[in-house]
């Protein structure tokens, strides 16, 4: 693993998650209650023994910065390290990054000195992942480019890089988000190969890029050195596969991009199912984050079914059921929560604070008593008040209004927003 470099892609803006992404790049996203979208790559990494990472960051990048430097301490005795590379305007370039290849390529010069292979993860998906049993099938196949592949039934590949391998798991086609029903049927494998690959295909005949990648160093080099490409999927991968070694490596397990605020909400709501597709109770391959000293939760007189809650929340006579309430949230007597993510608050009010802010008319963060929440994201340090319903009640779909937006009928309050007591949403 000495011999591997890991970049980690995390300068994406996310702007189908906004107003997840109204004050912080999409790598930064809170989930699980207590982690962030970054920690899945890096904890991947560390779990395979992999700890000599760059960062690539972008988009509002102080909240990702912060997490990654308080979180993230290598021994100063050992090689390892992780090294964020943000966007910057130097003598040769004054552009931003214009994509995921131009990313890499204006940072080429940071780690030529590094190993003889080099991992390029997203830094904004959900899964768990072996790179090292990766890299292995990459070195084993002698190929030049190899990229993780997922199967994925004809109604995904609309938002995937779709790809087409010969029996030996090589690349012969790839396209990007394919829509005309000709070309997606010459893009379909046989049941055969994907049994091949130790794949039951469950009418999943299409393999998708998971957006992972593992290059020889020199022929990142030589394909990005002497090209414009700024793209990986839609430009540098289907040009290689006329003239380089590319395979695919064969991933049947839980992933997912989560893109949207209906797939996040998704997602999110899963963890507190019983046997949730994403397992965060892994004590052999765990997910690292920031470390908190914080009490335990406290309940009092509350029913809960299918609840994920986390260090420090206070829950007083309420009802809630199917959903994800994050660290240090405060709900009030009364409530009624149901497929709710919270994502909590970021510290606690002292007494005092909260006297001051009740004079003024503001409600303190967390739910006021008498409240409703269905089918809502609660963004971080969000002040509700009393006798509030947040339950889309007109049922609409896509809506903007004073301290919220609704999305794929999701109800998403934003980052600091106040709710005063009484409103109806």
């Amino acid at each position: 693993m000495t011999k591997v470099i890991t970049l980690i892609l995390a300068g994406g803006q996310g702007s189908r998650l906004y107003p997840l992404t109204k004050f912080r790049s999409k790598p930064a996203v809170p989930i699980g209650g207590k982690f962030r979208l970054i920690d899945i790559p890096i904890s991947n990494c560390i779990n395979s023994n992999l700890k000599q990472i760059f960062i690539l960051t972008q988009f509002a990048t102080e909240s990702l910065h912060r997490h990654i430097f308080t979180t993230y301490r290598f021994s100063s005795f050992t090689k390892n390290f992780i090294s964020i590379l943000a966007a910057q305007q130097t003598t040769e370039n004054k552009d931003w990054y214009q994509g995921t290849a131009d990313s890499v390529r204006q940072n080429l010069a940071f780690f030529q000195s590094y190993g003889d292979y080099v991992l390029i993860l997203s830094g904004d998906h959900l899964y768990r992942m072996d790179y090292g049993r990766f890299i292995d099938y990459h070195i084993a196949k002698k190929a030049d480019i190899t990229l993780a592949v997922i199967p994925v039934s004809e109604s995904d590949t609309s938002q995937l890089g779709i790809m087409k391998v010969s029996d030996d798991s090589m690349i012969t086609d790839f396209v990007e988000k394919p829509q005309e029903a000709e070309l997606l049927n010459s893009l379909k494998v046989s049941d055969e190969l994907l049994k091949k690959n130790g794949v039951e295909p469950k009418g999943r005949n299409y393999l998708g890029s998971m957006g992972i990648y593992v290059f020889n160093k020199k022929v990142l080099n030589e394909l990005l050195s002497d090209t414009t490409c700024s793209d990986f999927g839609k430009e540098v991968i289907p040009q290689a596969i006329s003239n380089k070694k590319v395979f695919g490596y064969f991933f049947d397990d839980y992933w997912e991009d989560i893109g949207t605020i209906r797939s996040f909400f998704n997602a999110q709501v899963d963890l507190a199912m019983p046997l949730p597709r994403f397992n965060f109770y892994d004590e052999e391959r765990p997910v690292f984050t920031h470390p908190r000293s914080l009490p335990g939760a406290k309940v009092r007189h509350t029913n809960m079914e299918n609840v994920v809650l986390c260090d420090g929340s206070i829950v007083n006579f309420s009802n809630i059921y199917n959903s994800l309430i994050g660290t240090r949230s405060i709900i009030g007597n009364n409530c009624h929560l149901d497929r709710v993510v919270m994502m909590g608050a970021d510290y606690f009010e002292s007494a005092e604070q909260m006297q001051k802010n009740r004079d003024a008319g503001i409600p303190p963060i967390g739910i006021g008593d008498n409240s409703e929440i269905r089918d809502a994201i609660i963004d971080k340090n969000v002040r509700i008040g009393h006798d509030v319903k947040i339950v889309n009640v007109d049922n609409i779909d896509e809506k903007e209004g004073d301290g919220f937006v609704i999305k794929d009928g999701i109800v998403v309050v934003y980052k600091k927003a106040v709710i005063p007591n009484g409103t109806v949403i």
